[in-house]
């Protein structure tokens, strides 16, 4: 029983944080928090480094980000198409 726990508290530890991809229209923009909201109603977090006056409300972005352990979706890259 015990080696049973052990290898599933080891495959959840191993697991990696899920990856993804989207794109969509800005429909909000809450620079105090750094975060962005797409017109889907998803919201997604900007990186700490990133100057949040270069994003803003109607811009069509594609971005890739990942799900971190709290659920909450952390942006990885974003490009912002012409």
């Amino acid at each position: 029983m015990r080696l049973t726990a052990a290898a599933l508290a080891f495959a959840l530890l191993a697991t990696p944080a899920l990856a993804a991809d989207t794109e969509g229209k800005i429909t909000a923009v809450d620079r105090e928090n750094m975060t962005i909201t797409l017109q889907d109603g998803s919201t997604y977090r900007l990186p700490p480094e990133m100057d949040a006056s270069a994003v803003a409300d109607g811009m069509d972005v594609v971005i890739a980000y990942r799900v971190n352990e709290d659920g909450e979706r952390q942006i990885t890259d974003m490009l912002l198409p012409e």
